[in-house]
């Protein structure tokens, strides 16, 4: 909130400074102007500040969702690409980070993970990484040096509280299985993973990366509540196929919001048609030029 709250202070003193000039027969006219327009960004820095203090808006924790999409097997690289993009950005803010689900293709590639992340924060600056990621360039096994388009999707949620989001427990349908995933010789030997599936709507979700079936068991329910909690705030009816198409597409690669091509050394963000052109330190972490650029 910090952030939103120096851009109305800005914009404060920018409207005091122009009410200075008004009474300049030159530029009394331009200072109104600016005004009536200062005031209008301060009404919608405002809705922002207010919307982000709603139910299920906890502008500390966010839920983060990654899957490789179009592409096979350099998808599945790209997709863990994201995943340490995200995991050093949180670490340079200092945020814990948790990691609730992974499922894996073949030698590590990512096909989906789940984390939690928490700190100051951190939803307001992840929420706008959701949609498409699409990646261009010529993948290690490309022998004859060919540039290659991949994708992943993003999807950031918040957690949800048991007060905002109640689940009637005959709705769930409930399974513990053996985890696959690393964890030690206790998580693959004794069934601690937890797979919930909401019958209404169909959302399935699962966590398994707990040594015990009492916390995955939670970690999935605070999941599934994040998602139902997104769904009731879209008006969204049917299964969260619906609810996820909304918001990360299908993850074809036409639809995208943002391109790493790597030939040209530039990241590009759709939505505000703007670029940067130092592509590996961004992937290293560095994202505060494009999330700042998409706050304002």
């Amino acid at each position: 909130m910090d952030y939103i709250q120096q851009q109305i202070d800005n914009i404060d003193r920018q409207i005091e400074e122009n009410k200075l000039l008004l009474s300049d027969p030159d530029v009394g006219q331009m200072a109104q102007a600016e005004i009536t327009e200062l005031e209008k960004q301060k009404e919608e820095l405002q809705t922002s500040a207010n919307t982000s203090k709603e139910p299920g808006s906890n502008p500390n924790i966010s839920i983060l969702e990654i899957r490789s999409a179009a592409g096979g097997d350099e998808a599945g690289i790209f997709a863990g690409d994201l995943l340490r993009m995200y995991t050093k950005f949180a670490q340079s803010k200092g945020w814990k980070i948790e990691e609730l689900d992974r499922s894996e293709g073949k030698l590590g590639q990512i096909k989906e993970i789940v984390l939690k992340i928490t700190g100051k924060d951190s939803y307001l600056c992840l929420k706008y990484e959701s949609g498409v990621h699409r990646v261009q360039r010529v993948p290690v096994t490309e022998s004859g040096g060919r540039i290659h388009t991949s994708t992943a999707t993003v999807a950031v949620l918040p957690e949800v509280s048991e007060k905002e989001v109640s689940i009637n427990p005959a709705d769930i349908e409930f399974e513990a299985f053996r985890s696959g995933g690393a964890g030690g010789q206790n998580v693959n030997k004794v069934s601690t993973a937890v797979r919930l599936k909401h019958i209404p709507t169909g959302i399935v979700v699962t966590a398994q990366t707990e040594r015990s079936q009492l916390q995955n068991r939670e970690n999935a329910m605070n999941l599934l509540r994040s998602k139902l909690w997104e769904i009731q705030q879209q008006g969204a009816v049917g299964s969260i196929d619906a609810q996820r198409s909304a918001q990360v597409g299908s993850g074809e690669r036409s639809e995208k919001i943002r391109t790493y091509n790597f030939p040209q050394n530039r990241v590009t963000d759709h939505r505000i048609n703007k670029s940067w052109h130092n592509l590996e330190v961004i992937l290293d972490g560095d994202l505060d030029p494009i999330i700042h650029a998409l706050q304002a």
